[in-house]
């Protein structure tokens, strides 16, 4: 039996996929006549698959979107359509004028004044000049007065020891800087001045600007940004305005000294935060408010507000031109008349061109909140830095008020002399505290325009300063305020003032509101 030849086996032939009829229909004919024609040329087919298969997507997502979706994108398109072959501009109809009444237009047009018109009567026109010292008594246009109208406090204004001071830092330094604290305007009095501002007030660190207005209203920006809120009170004054209007922020205005309704407002502001919590986490709140009030001569309360920052995790921001040099034992402000941990308070400002009888101004706080000033104050970085010789003048004005600190009992007790004195007043009524410096003589009644109001009250400064009494109207910006005070005369207490002229200002001035006012 003869042996079976061996026969490979045949290779067995690759296995095809055969797509379904749906498949096939998706698919398309190029892509089937590929796969049962191998001769056929694959690639192209693919191309064209892929296109047919882009526009199939297309068409199911059509079908399963949303009607909403579908409309939405429709208007959509219709908008950039309409985009596209709009005109950007509007042409001007053609004027059929002739040279001769185009002249006659032009001669005839009249610009919008730059500024609106001011009466020549206007106050800000017609000063009172100061010739001499404007201490205890100031001549003006002229005439010898005893002064009232200058913030003078402590009296050291004329005082020998701070004018030889100013006068061997101007033989040293010259009298300016030209530069400021960032370009070679930083001299070591300024180090020196920090230092003792911010042992004086207790507090870590210190920082001085040039300018007391641009103190505040630097200091509020350099903090507080787009999206953070501040409550402040309606009577701040001009400078904390310009401060709020340069931070951006959102404002919550409460009553001037109005405990609940600030409680009512940072309440409204928690629950409106518990809504969405995650921007409540990235915004900062603030309180700022004044000392003393310079609008109203009353004081903030602060120990309720020192409890509402912690309640609602806000910080404070305390203004205290008035207050500092003023209230406390040792002048060192409102927190120590109540007695308040100065770590409560997270940023004080003042400026030194009351007490301090100098120019600029301070902030002080902890190292790292007043660091973040020299980066982001534009007063401070701006500006050219405090003339050395006013540096030196504040110094020696603290050197005398730690040395003396009986001067603010005295100061006190002048000024519930003249508060007490003027009390009763016809026609007039006494706003602000018995122990503030710069109190407010407000109309009882007021004869219903502003206008008519201040000439009344001027002609009352003005029979004073006939009896040689120097007194001055409040002024304010009115177009600029966001809450702008009635008219008032302002007065001003100081310790040079004696008890028998404080008796002759407040006589004087009864005597004119009775002659005027009746």
């Amino acid at each position: 039996m003869t042996p079976r030849a061996k026969v490979s086996p045949r290779p067995a032939e690759p296995r095809r996929w055969h797509p379904g009829p749906a498949r096939r229909a998706l698919l398309g004919a190029p892509y089937v006549m590929a796969l049962y024609n191998p001769g056929s040329s694959l690639p192209s087919a693919m191309a064209m698959v892929g296109e047919q298969w882009v526009l199939v997507e297309m068409v199911q997502a059509l079908y399963e979107a949303p009607a909403y979706h579908l409309i939405l994108e429709g208007i959509l398109i219709l908008w950039i359509i309409r985009l596209l072959f709009s005109k950007t501009y509007k042409l001007q109809e053609r004027s059929d004028l002739t040279a001769k009444e185009k002249e006659e237009l032009i001669e005839e047009w009249q610009p919008e004044p730059l500024v609106p018109p001011v009466s020549k009567d206007h106050p800000a026109l017609n000063y009172n000049i100061v010739s001499g010292l404007p201490g205890h008594k100031i001549v003006v246009n002229g005439k010898e007065c005893i002064n009232f109208a200058s913030f003078n406090f402590l009296g050291l204004l004329d005082n020998p020891r701070v004018k030889e001071a100013a006068l061997a830092s101007l033989k040293k330094y010259g009298v300016g800087t030209c530069g400021p604290r960032g370009f070679y305007g930083t001299f070591d009095v300024h180090l020196e001045l920090e230092e003792r501002l911010a042992k004086f007030m207790k507090t870590e660190e210190a920082i001085i600007y040039s300018y007391g207005f641009a103190t505040i209203a630097s200091a509020i920006p350099a903090y507080s940004k787009r999206g953070d809120i501040i409550f402040v009170d309606r009577a701040a004054c001009f400078a904390i305005q310009k401060g709020l209007q340069a931070s951006r922020s959102d404002i919550k205005v409460f009553e001037h000294n109005d405990v609940a309704h600030l409680e009512h407002l940072l309440n409204e502001q928690e629950m409106e935060d518990q809504k969405n919590p995650r921007k409540a986490r990235v915004t900062r709140r603030f309180i700022v408010v004044e000392g003393l009030y310079m609008n109203t001569g009353s004081i903030c309360p602060l120990p309720e507000l020192v409890k509402l920052k912690y309640r609602y995790k806000a910080r404070i921001f305390l203004e205290e031109s008035l207050s500092f040099g003023v209230l406390g034992e040792h002048g060192r402000g409102v927190t120590e008349h109540f007695g308040i941990n100065i770590d409560d308070i997270d940023l004080i400002s003042a400026n030194m061109e009351n007490s301090l009888a100098s120019v600029g101004g301070f902030c002080c706080g902890r190292s790292f909140v007043i660091d973040h000033q020299r980066l982001s104050g534009q007063g401070y970085c701006f500006s050219a830095s405090l003339p050395p010789l006013l540096a030196a003048a504040a110094i020696e004005a603290l050197n005398i008020m730690e040395e003396n600190p009986d001067i603010f009992q005295v100061l006190r007790k002048k000024c519930k002399q003249i508060h007490k004195a003027l009390q009763g007043t016809y026609g007039l009524r006494v706003v602000g505290e018995s122990f503030s410096p710069a109190f407010h003589l407000h109309l009882e009644e007021s004869t219903g325009s502003r206008e008519n109001d201040i000439k009344l009250l001027q002609r009352i400064v003005d029979q004073c300063m006939n009896r040689n009494i120097a007194l001055t109207q409040a002024r304010y910006l009115e177009k600029e305020e966001k809450s702008l005070p009635p008219p008032s005369i302002r007065i001003v207490v100081t310790v040079e003032q004696t008890e028998k002229e404080l008796e002759k200002a407040a006589s004087t001035i009864r005597e004119a509101a009775q002659s005027i006012l009746s």
